[in-house]
């Protein structure tokens, strides 16, 4: 059931008895755009009506059903303040609907088709939320009423995830593939409850939307289904410099480019796909990201090794033309970076290997290692604050704490040299 709104002047027969007779109802908001009112007549029961806005600073208002001022409720022609909310919800839900032309009960699938269209239409894309829905949402649920849906089905939906096999990335045309988890290993555990629970973000964000809209009367059914808790915290993996160095020298000629900026900048792939010559400023020292991941621009501050590096990429080049390309000419686009990463990482021997996210973790673990404010790395990342690069590199940061222990711990005398010999390089 949607929350039931409490205002002490109207929910019980007592307090309706103290207010003053008069044509003009008695309003409380129940959502936006709809206002349950008691009308108070000079004897006798009173009336709930039901205000929808219908824009343009304009109401239309329907009488719902007689209060139980003397009578019982019988949730028919007698409401208590509670069964008028409800109804009037109902009503508002019946009102927006046929506005909509749906005429039928409105489904998951329904909500998921109108949230991407959403984001598709007001951010930058839909296409994760896209997958996460044709892969996992619309099979299991898409069919489900909405009004139908209940907390418990979409738990068992979600933890249902958690032991589904995780998908492999297949070329179009050809079947699924899937691989293996270690239902012993609690990293691969915590990694599938993760996954888990940004498909149930999706799930939700479609439901919200249309519960918002008024197309359905409550969101109790997944506001109750709580997401799992604690396995956000991955160990973030970044390169060590040497590693890195290794990586570059793994890497074939265009690739090696793009991987350098990843590691000079932190920018995410799509973010350096999508920069021009004309975004690098030699004279700030800076790159302009035109539009990022939350459709917001932002300027990243280049070391002096980066500067370098983005003149010599630029040289001679046209303002309009793509900053990284491929040797023949051709745009990197989206996962024609996944097979070259593979390569290097086998060419350069990076165990584990790290995939191309994992570089811009590896500038932010360096900068924040290296001493940089957390809010200049947030800036440069482009977070509006600094709860991401807390959560993930604040473990890195320098500290009094650790500085403490290594001047103050016990210590036990040095380690007795082994057979084992560590290699460098």
């Amino acid at each position: 059931m949607a929350r039931t709104v409490r205002d002490a002047s109207l929910e019980t027969r007592t307090a309706r008895s103290r207010l003053k007779a008069r044509g003009k109802p008695y309003y409380r908001v129940l959502e936006p755009g709809l206002h349950l009112g008691y009308r108070k007549p000079l004897s006798g029961t009173g009336k709930w009506v039901a205000r929808h806005y219908i824009g343009d600073q304009k109401y239309e208002v329907e009488t719902l059903a007689s209060a139980d001022d003397f009578s019982d409720a019988d949730g028919v022609e007698i409401l208590s303040f509670p069964q008028a909310q409800a109804l009037a919800r109902s009503r508002m839900v019946k009102r927006a609907r046929t506005a909509a032309g749906k005429t039928g009960p409105l489904t998951v699938a329904d909500a998921i088709a109108s949230y991407i269209e959403f984001l598709e239409n007001n951010r930058k894309s839909g296409r994760e939320a896209q997958y996460a829905a044709d892969a996992f949402i619309l099979p299991a649920l898409g069919a489900v009423e909405i009004e139908a849906l209940t907390t418990d089905q979409i738990r068992k939906w979600h933890a249902g995830l958690v032991k589904a096999q995780p998908r492999i990335r297949t070329k179009p045309g050809k079947e699924q593939q899937y691989r293996e988890i270690d239902v012993t290993d609690p990293d691969q555990v915590r990694r599938r409850k993760s996954t888990a629970n940004r498909i149930l973000t999706v799930l939700k964000a479609a439901l919200n939307r249309v519960w918002r809209d008024g197309k359905v009367a409550s969101d109790g059914a997944w506001r109750r289904v709580e997401p799992f808790e604690g396995v956000e915290a991955a160990r973030v993996r970044y390169l060590s410099v040497d590693e890195a160095k290794r990586l570059l020298n793994a890497c074939e000629t265009d690739f090696r480019r793009l991987v350098r900026g990843a590691l000079e900048t932190g920018a995410r792939y799509g973010e350096l796909c999508a920069l021009k010559v004309s975004d690098f400023n030699k004279d700030s020292g800076t790159v302009q990201i035109q539009r990022s991941k939350s459709n917001k621009g932002r300027h990243i501050i280049l070391s002096e090794d980066g500067v370098a590096f983005f003149k010599s990429v630029a040289a001679g080049r046209r303002g309009s033309e793509p900053m990284f390309a491929k040797d023949g000419g051709d745009e990197w686009l989206r996962s024609h970076q996944a097979d070259p990463m593979d390569e290097a990482n086998e060419r350069a021997k990076i165990d584990p290997p790290i995939n191309f996210h994992g570089l811009r973790h590896t500038w932010a673990s360096h900068a924040v290692m290296n001493g940089i404010p957390m809010l200049v790395v947030a800036k440069n990342l482009g977070h509006s604050d600094t709860r991401m690069v807390e959560k993930h590199y604040g473990h890195l940061a320098p500290s009094y704490v650790a500085d403490a222990i290594r001047a103050g711990a016990p210590r036990f005398g040095a380690v007795e040299p082994g057979n084992v010999v560590g290699i460098s390089g």
